[in-house]
Parts: C-alpha cells; structure tokens; sequence
C-alpha cells in the first residue's frame, strides 16, 4: 500500500498518542473508487449506501475491511499467513485510526459435509462437553472425553463412515435403468462402453451366465451376483462366438482368444470413481452411485460408544436434531435444576417429518422396530451432585449462546444441519450471532446487507442484536439498501452518484438527516419523500392455478391458489415455508404437467455421498395448469464457475458479436471464423495464459496475486485475433466495454443492441460485456439470468418464478426491476415472486403470507389477497408492516 505523509488529526496528550474519532482514507482506489478521500466514525452504527454497482462494497470491504485484515496478518506468522483466505491489499494511499475488523459477508457456506449450524456457532463444543461431563453412561462404560462425541476426529467418527453418516453404494435400479434389456443389449449401463463393456459381456458368456434374456426375466440370484459381487474370477474367453460356440470352445478346451477377469458392476462403478483421473469418466460413472445412510451409525456419524450416552433419554445425534426452539425448551428447567421436567420435554418433543422418517428407515434397516420407544424419563434425574452443578453450568451457557440465534429468526433450524444447506442471508446471521456471544469489543464490524432475506418482524430483531454489538463498544459499518435500517444509522456514507464508472464517489457522509439536503444522492429520494408507494390498481386474475394437499418440509396438506395472469408475491418470517412453496412444491407439480423435469444447474450437482434424497412434493394441481405452456425459474445462483463465462457469452449476445467480426474485410481475406473471436478456442486465444488474461503468481505467505498475462497484456486474445478490428474496436476492446457503451457503439446490430437495452433497462448498464461470472453477486446473476429471458420473444401462458428477486437491490433499481416484471404480466404471462420488501408487495396484484412462525410452526397460509385485503388481517405479521404503503396508495387514489 502507498503511504502518504500522516494525517494531522491524531493528536498526542502527554506524550500519548491518542486514536482519531474516526476512520480516516485517502486516496481510495479500489475497482471503481474515484480516490475517495473521507471519514466515518468510530463507535456508531454507519450505513454505506448508493445503488447497485456504486462503489459501496469496494469502499467498505475492499478497502477498509482489507486494510485491517492486512494489518493484522503482518503480526501472524508467515506460515500460518498460507491457511488464511486473505482479502488482498486495497488500492489507497492511506487508512488512519482504523481498529481490527471482523467481516461478516454475504456468501454460500462451505460445501464441507462436515460443517454445521454447531461448528459455525461452535455450540457443538458446549454440547459434546454435556455429554462427557453429564451425560448417562451405560453401565460398566468408562467415561467419553468430549473430542469422543465428534464426528470430525478419529475418536470420535464412525468406523464405516468416518464421520460423514453417508456412505457411497450403487443399486440395480441405479445401474439397469431399463430392465427391459438383455445384457447383449447393455442393460448394465453402470458398465463401461466400448471394448472395456464387451469384453465383460463376454466374459458372463464364459462364466455360463445368459446375456440374451431381458434383465427382469433373469433369476434374481443372477442379477445379484453380476451386479454386486466382489469375486473376480478368470475365465477363457472367446471374442466374436455365440453362447453356444463358447460353450462348445469351452468345452474341447480351445485356445481363447484372452484371459478376462470379471468385475461385478457395483465394484467396477465404486472403484472407478474413487480412483480414476479423469473428470469425464468421474463424471460418467457418478450418474450410477448413491449416498445412503451408513450402514453401522445409521447416518449418525458417531461410534457406538458415544451413541449409547444419552442426556434427557437422547443420544446427542438426537439431541442435534432438534430445533434450537425445542432445545431452549429442553434445557430451560435443566438451568433450574429441574432434570425430571427435562427429559419429559425431551419425550413430548416431536422431531419434523424427515428426520422421523429417516430415523424409522435406520432402525428398521438395523433390524429392529418401526416404532421407537419414548426417551427413559428416569435415566437424567439419577445424577451427582457434582453432574447436577455442572449440567446446569453448561445449559445455562448454552441457552445464553442460543439467544441470539432465536432472537434473529433462526429457531427453525438445528445443530446438526449442515451449512451447505443454508442461505447465504441465514449463514450470515448465525456469525452475526456468534459475534455477540463471543463479547470482543473495540472492533469493527463490516457486514453486507444483514437484512437481505429477512421478512421486516425479523428486521427488528437484527437491529436489537446490531445495538447490542454497538453498545458492547464496537463499530458497525453496514452495506445495506433496506429503508429502515438506512434511518436506524446514526452516520450515512452514500456512494455514487450511479453505478460502475458513472459511480465510485462519497456524494454524502454525515448524520442521516443531512441527505435530505444533498440532491445528487439517489437514495434521499426513497429515505425522505413521503409518497414511496407507487399508486395501482391489481389486475382481475384470468384464471386459477390451483394446488391442493401440497407437502413438502413445513407444508403439511396445504391448498393454495396463484392467480393467473397475475404478479403475485408470496411472504412470511424467515422459515415459514415460502421457498418450499414457491421454488421446490409449485415448479415440480407444474413440471409434471407439462412433461419437463425441472432443470438442473451444474451448481446443482452435488457429491452423490452428500446428495441426500429430498422428499418428493405431496399433492397435485386440481386446475389452471392448461392455461400454462411454459416454466421458467430464475434464482440467484451463479451463472458460472469461472472466469471464462461472462454476461456475454451467458446472454448470448457474445455470438451475434463474434459474428460481426467474422464479417469484417480482413477476417474474411484471413479465413476467420466466428470461433476465432471465442477466447475459447485455441485458434483465437492467447497460447500463454490461454484465454484467461492473466496468470496468477504464489507468493507463499501473502495473498497470491493475479497478474496481466505478459504476452496478452490481458487481452485473452493472440496478436493475430486483435488485428481484426470492427469499427476501429478489435474483440478484446468490445469486451471491455460497458453495457451501456456498448448500447452507442451497437445501435445499429439489433441482435446484438435488444440484449443489451433489456440489461440496462434491468439496472445492469455498468457491467462490463466481459466480466467474469465470479465477480458477480447473486442478485446480479439473478437480473442477467432474467434479462436473458426478457429478450425472448414473449407469447405469453408462461410461469415465472423468482426468489427475492430485490435482494440485494437499491430501492432504485427495485423500481426498474418491477417495470420489468409488471411488463412480462402486461405480455400475457403469470409471475410468482417470493419477497419480503413491502413496497414491493404493495405493487403486487395478489399477496399469499405464508406463517404464522418458522420451521413446524410456519407452513399455513395466514393471509391471501389483494394488497389492500391482506394489510387488514389481523393475525398476519406482514399486515402491519404492509399496512403504511397501502394507507398512502389508497389515499393518493382519493385524491
């Protein structure tokens, strides 16, 4: 980092030198910083605001947050510096009176199995100390230290499993997907193609075994044996003669033709794709491979020993299943010395619909009863004195740890779910959560968006937790777009005053009533103008799509109805079962109809060992569904992987371009194909980073840095490919260009300009045609995934379906977004959003409110109407919070 002379405000007294109030930049540079020079306070709540694409991230994380982690590492030993992810260094002259930060973004959880909402919160700690310390030992059972109830050491971890729960298998269903075939006819698909598949086919014909009866008509210890044997017999073998001749080769013992060596097909998948190295045939194989329970824990992780511990009459596998709402019930009289009451709440509690079947699949697996005995309500009262302080120690820790997890709308979930199963919103909360309980003070905090996916009344309680971390005498500085947390900050930095290069400068950074008065600020205009409810009417629906008896997680028998040719918004607290709805129930059953399986991404597929199946969706569709001819579902999963896929190749835009260059002049004389302007494609690309502009250089113990490619300069392109140029911009150029520029530049290539329009009529206009897909935010990917479909021609009868859609967006950006969505239903087509922004559900035609709590206490539809209609229910707990918007819309009407 460049440093310039010090900045004078840090005063010394007495010869101590004392901290500045604030945090003090100069000359910040990052992405698209305009050397931004200011100052934000110390020991407040500060909220960074601007519109999308702004600057605020860059300003808040990439530079501040970045700073304090790099000044931290340089007091951390050089190697321990490799096993940390670092941030990088920020481009900034310079940072004074800046305090140890602690950064809490928005992002996916690890894909890790082994980690969970107990080692994220580290509750799991506390709780495998239980056990050891209080738990009932069988008798004659020598006592457990804690590290033995983990899953994740080899104390611990199942033998069979080691500690996943999970184990790989594959099953004649999995393998001869259609038993209708003979084994000539490769009914074995699991087996390998070509010559490899033939000669085993071959070999059954050696062994005796008849390839030319379909599969299902073979005797069952037949299949059983060619399917998942471990022998490896070796046999003759006669390539080219019929079953007979074989017979009769074998017979006069005939010299073979070779020696083959039989592999049964479950072996031969299992093996495959544990040892070979090749991605395509991993891939190949993993299609034929399950994840199922362990057979030895059952799918508890744990060895026998600690599994047979029990506290309140459950194993601590049961123990983390429950909810954290029903683990506060359970330990709440523990904390009063109440042991009898605990493990009688333990046997009243019912564990949800999944885990009980699974848990009965496990026993009855094991040999035993479907019916499991209620837990031994007289096993934890028998405690010593000593076991007695303790465990009232340890729950009294534990509650207080469980708090603030409840207190933020995460009572639904439990200890034991993994964290790849989680939203980013909730991974996100349950650190938040953490923070409070782990009592530092002095830092700073920087978080992304805290209330993205919460519902308002969870709001409230992220604002009570954020005061907590304040008054424990920390700094807040928060990258938010919701309305009321912008007003509950006590100092506003808004960035902007637009987006990507049109943005990138402090317009405002004061106490939060002074942006009234600073009119480039877009965001003063939703924070102060009284009218923020946009006047409508809702449409009249032309139709019904009507489910009935829809379960599926928290849904239990559920009707519900979407009005066709409508906007229809579908909310509720965090947990209440909106998504199980609206982005797992609704698009199977409309899938089935039309004879579409739901697609799926390759951010979908997952290590079949970790794909746990999910339950298929209850019920069925009793009208409306003729009238739909066409699914889409748009979610904020990344559009892809890596660098290499960008907003243009995604759009599609990028062919029409590639085009336009194949038909210059001189790419013509040169015999250049569109394929030559794909960075792709070995002819085009730069043979030295090959086509991805820059190589990355290890440097051990700092953050490895991305380089431009010396050869490319960055361009990704040979020098050959750049010389052809298309209205004096070579390929390399165009990429870099911004939607907006490249809106003026295109205007007269409609292919290319009808994409481009729709992105900045989505409030995408600032991104570069070639940025890489990783550096996009889920919001992000989410408005290019719908402006992709925006450009379509639209016939109407088509269901859109979208998962907050506003996450993540300014209120400006909102509005842009609802003209496009408000256009797709004028277009004849039904959308169905799940979303928690009020002005937004006071713009909608139709509003289902999903409650009235989380996880078991949620999955009822409390509320179904017009806005107007649903602001007036009483029990609902969005009516209040939607009642405001609606008040002014119907008194705008009036007048």
């Amino acid at each position: 980092m460049k440093k310039k002379q010090p900045i004078t405000s840090v005063v010394s007294v007495g010869g101590h030198v004392e901290r500045p109030a604030c945090v003090q930049v100069r000359g910040a540079r990052q992405n698209n910083l305009k050397n931004v020079d200011v100052d934000v306070p110390r020991d407040a709540f500060v909220v960074f605001t601007g519109i999308s694409g702004s600057g605020k991230s860059s300003l808040a994380f990439g530079t501040l947050y970045a700073e304090a982690q790099r000044r931290y590492l340089e007091s951390v030993a050089p190697y321990a510096r490799r096993l940390i992810d670092q941030a990088g260094v920020p481009e900034v002259d310079a940072i004074d009176g800046l305090p140890p930060a602690v950064a809490l973004q928005q992002q996916r959880g690890s894909s890790n199995a082994r980690s969970s909402v107990g080692s994220v919160t580290t509750l799991s700690s506390l709780v495998r100390m239980l056990y050891s310390r209080v738990g009932e030992y069988p008798r004659n059972q020598p006592m457990l230290y804690a590290e033995d109830f983990s899953p994740n050491t080899v104390t611990g971890a199942c033998p069979t499993c080691h500690g996943i729960g999970r184990v790989y298998d594959a099953t004649e269903k999995t393998m001869v997907p259609d038993d209708t075939l003979t084994i000539r006819e490769r009914a074995i698909a699991a087996w390998p193609p070509a010559w490899h598949g033939q000669n085993l086919r071959d070999i059954l014909v050696s062994l005796g075994y008849d390839v030319d009866t379909p599969w299902r008509d073979l005797p069952k210890k037949d299949r059983d044996w060619i399917l998942f044997t471990d022998e490896q017999p070796t046999v003759p073998v006669y390539a080219g003669f019929t079953p007979n001749e074989t017979r009769v080769a074998l017979k006069r013992r005939m010299e073979p033709s070779y020696q083959g060596t039989f592999t049964g097909a479950r072996r031969y998948v299992l093996e495959t794709f544990a040892n070979t190295k090749s991605a395509l045939m991993k891939k190949r194989v993993s299609q034929y491979i399950i994840g199922r329970d362990c057979p030895t824990c059952h799918g508890k992780r744990l060895k026998r020993e600690a599994l047979s511990v029990k506290f309140a009459g459950l194993d601590i596998a049961e123990f983390g299943d429950l909810s954290l709402l029903k683990l506060r019930d359970l330990l709440t009289p523990v904390v009063h010395g109440e042991f009898g009451n605990a493990a009688a709440t333990a046997k009243g509690h019912v564990l949800n619909k999944a885990s009980r079947d699974a848990a009965v699949e496990r026993r009855v697996a094991a040999g035993g009863s479907a019916h499991k005995s209620a837990p031994d309500v007289r096993r934890t009262p028998n405690l010593s004195d000593e076991k007695r302080v303790a465990a009232q120690r340890l729950a009294s820790e534990l509650l207080e740890r469980l708090g603030p997890l409840i207190d933020l709308g995460l009572g639904y979930i439990s200890l034991d779910r993994s964290t790849p199963t989680l939203s980013s919103g909730e991974l996100q909360r349950l650190r938040l959560a953490t923070q409070v309980s782990s009592q530092l003070f002095g830092v700073v905090y920087v978080l992304d968006e805290p209330s993205a996916g919460l519902h308002p009344a969870d709001g409230e309680a992220l604002l009570a937790i954020l005061e907590r971390l304040k008054a424990a005498g920390n700094s807040l500085f928060v990258v938010e777009h919701d309305l009321d947390v912008i007003r509950h900050a006590e100092w506003l930095v808004d960035v902007g005053p637009g987006a990507g290069e049109k943005g990138g400068r402090v317009i405002y950074s004061g106490p939060t009533a002074g942006l009234a008065d600073v009119e480039a600020s877009i965001t003063r205009r939703y924070l102060f103008d009284k009218q923020t409810a946009v006047e409508r009417t809702p449409r009249k629906p032309k139709g019904w799509l009507r489910l009935e008896s829809v379960a599926r997680n928290n849904l239990h028998d559920l009707d519900a109805a979407f009005p066709l040719g409508c906007l229809t918004a579908v909310t509720g607290i965090s947990g209440s079962g909106k998504s199980s709805l609206v982005s797992q129930a609704l698009p199977e059953l409309v899938s089935d109809h039309l004879g579409r399986p739901v697609a799926v991404s390759e951010e979908d597929e997952v290590d079949p060992l970790l794909a746990v199946a999910q339950d298929a969706t209850a019920g069925r569709i009793v009208s409306g569904v003729e009238h739909i001819r066409r699914l889409v579902q748009v979610d904020q999963k990344p559009i892809g992987r890596t660098p290499r896929s960008n907003l243009a190749t995604y759009t599609g835009l990028f062919d029409h371009v590639r085009q336009l260059f194949a038909k210059t002049p001189l790419a013509r004389r040169r015999h250049y194909g569109a394929g030559r302007f794909s960075f792709n494609v070995a002819q085009g690309r730069c043979p030295t980073c090959e086509g991805e502009g820059f190589v990355m250089v290890e440097l051990l113990f700092l953050p490895s840095v991305y380089a431009p490619c010396s050869a490319c300069h960055g361009s990704r392109y040979n020098p050959q490919t750049l010389e052809v140029e298309w209205h004096g911009r070579n390929i390399a150029q165009v990429l870099q260009m911004t939607v907006d520029e490249a809106c003026a530049v295109f205007a007269d290539e409609p292919q290319v300009l009808r994409p481009l329009n729709v992105l900045r009529e989505i409030g995408l206009g600032y991104l570069r045609l070639g940025q890489p897909a990783t550096e996009l935010s889920g919001g992000e990917a989410q408005r290019i995934k719908l402006a992709t479909e925006l450009q379509r021609a639209q016939h109407g009868n088509t269901l859109y379906i979208l998962d907050e859609p506003t996450s993540g967006l300014h209120p400006a950006d909102v509005d842009r977004l609802m003209r496009q969505l408000q256009g797709l239903v004028d277009a004849g087509n039904t959308v169905v959003v799940v979303e928690h922004d009020m002005r937004v559900l006071a713009q909608v035609d139709w509003i289902i409110d999903l409650g009235p709590g989380a996880g078991e206490d949620g999955g009822r539809i409390i509320a179904s109407g017009t806005p107007d209609r649903v602001a007036d229910v009483a029990n609902s707990r969005t009516a209040k919070y939607l009642k405001p918007l609606v008040t002014q819309s119907r008194n705008g009407n009036k007048k």
